[in-house]
């Protein structure tokens, strides 16, 4: 578990809906220290991208993007969700869907700021359904520009959108990975997303020894035994991402 997993699990709060609130840190009251590390990680995994350039929507991709950008070197630009008098000139434009407000925008960028001869980060916040990705990739795309790596804070595994991404080939670098939330307790399971990752969901119980075990040769036939211990049941839903590569064993304890 990383530096943002563990954060997430210490302070994140699931709501109905499979909404995840990181309000205290992330994207309403914003942990700069917190961002940093983020800036950092990304700075690491994008070390061999030649990037100039790094692209967000508003509102909250903003703040993280312009801290990540300062590892980078590079200005930031943010796609605003509604025109303005202070926008002029030609524009690019995308529509998108939020997961969140449950409503479609559309996405605007000053093709001032966006040329073909950009090599573009994209950051954000969160990755649901991947529609807000598909509209700032769509902006890149109508500039000329490339896309040279796409990092998101908080995935949502249990949705498509990581999913639809990695399918175009894009290289998404995603710091925290939820796999799936219960409103009902507030519990996050992390992702195993990685070869050989494990998880304890739950103790299996503890099996008992029939009469055969304290049978003796003078006692062949033992009318006692004992028993065994319950194991604790419960209800899950796994969800895979993709079918390529996974393999899931049942073990009997």
């Amino acid at each position: 578990m990383n530096f943002l997993e563990e954060r997430i699990t210490r302070d994140g709060i699931v709501k109905e809906g499979n909404v995840l609130k990181v309000d205290s840190f992330l994207n309403h009251q914003m942990d700069i220290e917190l961002f940093d590390q983020m800036g950092e990680e990304w700075a690491r995994r994008f070390k061999d991208k030649k990037i100039n350039k790094i692209l967000t929507i508003e509102a909250s991709g903003i703040g993280i993007a312009c801290i990540v950008a300062k590892h980078f070197h590079v200005p930031v630009v943010f796609a605003k969700k509604s025109k303005s008098i202070n926008l002029e000139g030609e524009m690019y434009i995308a529509e998108v869907e939020s997961f969140t407000h449950k409503c479609k925008n559309q996405v605007i960028v000053s093709k001032k700021f966006l040329s073909p001869e950009d090599h573009v980060l994209i950051i954000d916040d969160f990755l649901a359904n991947g529609a807000a990705l598909q509209g700032l990739i769509s902006i890149i795309a109508q500039a000329g520009a490339s896309v040279e790596g796409i990092g998101i804070a908080v995935e949502k595994g249990f949705q498509v959108g990581g999913s639809l991404i990695r399918n175009l080939r894009y290289s998404l670098e995603s710091l925290a990975i939820v796999d799936s939330m219960n409103a009902e307790t507030g519990e996050i399971v992390a992702d195993l997303s990685e070869e050989d990752s494990k998880e304890l969901v739950l103790p299996g119980g503890r099996g008992g020894k029939g009469n055969s075990h304290f049978a003796t040769a003078t006692r062949q036939a033992p009318r006692f035994a004992q028993t065994g211990e319950k194991g604790i049941e419960k209800e899950l839903i796994l969800e895979l991402k993709s079918l390529a590569a996974v393999g899931l064993s049942l073990i009997h304890i």
